[in-house]
């Protein structure tokens, strides 16, 4: 699979970060929540997947009644035709409880197996077509551009970091998992430790005002490497450490002593928990993902040496970028994200916490529905996601689903580039309510929520 510029990005900051300082970004700090000291908060945690490339949303969903299906194969084409359709044979049949365009019908990507158990059994939801939105708006609206849009829509780098950020007019300085945490009040009191952790290099989604993630690389042990317990190695990390301490009266420097002391303290700290915590029992795939994955799980593991009762986990898969050659690489992406959630799922049900974790994906966006040259399809904006854990109410299909006719009522343009139904901030205020963080701080954190009637959906409990 080849790697993106990105792709080369977010290895090398973890590369860095693992050779310098075991990969922390910077003291986590919950300046106002120290004022108080409630009662312990029982657990919860937050674990966004990002879909690195905009996944294909209409082939992970595909209406499986006869004429929704007819309809899909009508405009993606069949595969031995140079289009996209899967045959309908091929797909994992679920079902929703509630009906989308009149029918409860549908199929997932045959390479979802692990996913569709999850659906039918109730422990994952799908939220269709949601994206970045500054307010509901409709066809005639957008074409007659009488209503604000988020900046430079259909563009990689912006929708990334729209969707980690929800400031969707082009200037991106915070995430809205870092405002969260930003406002967790006294859920982590007490800890040293930063309750946002990314296993998948640097990502606006976890930087606030206050707040900024630590970063570790899967499977890695925290702390610098090269130290040994000889007196040359002590008298070398203690020369480090002075160095980190001395003033040297330039704010910039100090700065990043600064960070690079508080990562290795963070580092010590979670080394000496991981090291002392029994291994899982979950098997895990050895894929990026499902390292990914076990790595968070590992750290749930030792929530408690850590003094959290609250954490974000970011982790990610890229390559879904599909300009060509989409079938083939989207089921080798699926076969590696689908047993990876169930492995994590499972996980979460070893350490009893299922009920207490949410999983859930984000992505650029969707890709048009009519298929491009070459077997890929482009660039377009509606998605559909993935929400999974024991609070979810699953087997549902959230949300509202488009009108699938390339130049309707839900097309921006002629080639099924969908209007998002449903915005991030509405999705996102729903995954920070059910973790705790007061409605109060929800214009802080979700800056265009105050513009949609309805501010949660239900499908947390």
């Amino acid at each position: 699979m080849k790697l993106t510029r990105r792709d080369i990005l977010r290895q090398s900051c973890c590369m860095a970060a693992a050779v310098g300082t075991a990969a922390s970004f910077s003291r986590f700090g919950l300046i106002h929540a120290l004022a108080q000291a409630p009662a312990p908060a029982p657990y919860q945690a937050l674990v966004c997947i990002f879909l690195f490339g905009g996944n294909d949303a209409n082939n992970m969903l595909v209406p499986n009644d006869t004429a929704g299906y007819a309809n899909y194969l009508n405009y993606r084409v069949a595969q031995s035709s140079g289009g996209l359709a899967l045959t309908q044979g091929s797909l994992v049949p679920i079902t929703s409880k509630t009906q989308q365009n009149g029918q409860t019908a549908f199929g997932l990507h045959p390479n979802l197996p692990e996913v569709a158990s999850l659906f039918s059994g109730g422990q994952l939801a799908l939220l269709a077509n949601v994206g970045p939105l500054t307010q509901p708006v409709t066809r005639a609206q957008y074409l007659a551009n009488s209503l604000p849009v988020p900046a430079n829509l259909f563009s990689h780098a912006d929708q990334q970091q729209q969707w980690q950020s929800l400031e969707l007019d082009g200037f991106y300085k915070t995430g809205w998992a870092g405002r969260m945490a930003d406002n967790l009040g006294g859920l982590n009191t007490g800890s040293t430790f930063p309750p946002i952790t990314s296993v998948a290099g640097s990502a606006i989604f976890c930087n606030g005002t206050q707040s900024q993630p630590y970063a570790i690389i899967p499977g890695t042990t925290p702390g610098l490497s090269g130290f040994g317990s000889s007196a040359a190695s002590t008298a070398r990390l203690q020369a480090l450490q002075q160095l980190l301490t001395f003033d040297t009266g330039v704010s910039l420097i100090q700065a990043a002593s600064s960070i690079t002391s508080n990562s290795l303290t963070e580092s010590k700290i979670l080394s000496q928990a991981l090291a002392a915590a029994p291994a899982l029992a979950t098997t895990f795939p050895s894929t990026s993902i499902g390292s990914q994955l076990k790595q968070i799980a590992q750290i749930i593991s030792v929530r408690s040496a850590l003094g959290l009762n609250r954490q974000v986990f970011f982790c990610s898969l890229g390559g879904f970028d599909t300009h060509a050659n989409q079938i083939a690489t989207q089921q080798t992406l699926f076969s590696q994200l689908s047993p990876a959630m169930e492995a994590f799922y499972n996980a979460t049900v070893e350490l009893n916490l299922a009920q207490d974790i949410t999983t859930f994906t984000m992505s650029d966006f969707s890709r048009t529905y009519q298929p491009a040259s070459d077997g890929g399809s482009d660039h377009a904006w509606g998605s559909v996601q993935m929400i999974m854990g024991g609070a979810v109410s699953g087997g549902d299909i959230y949300g509202t689903m488009p009108v699938f006719a390339p130049g309707g009522p839900s097309d921006v343009g002629s080639n099924g580039r969908w209007i998002p139904t449903t915005a991030i901030d509405q999705y996102g205020a729903t995954l920070a309510n059910w973790f705790g963080v007061p409605s109060s701080d929800f214009a802080t954190i979700f800056p265009n929520l105050a513009n949609f009637p309805t501010q949660t959906l239900s499908f947390l409990t």
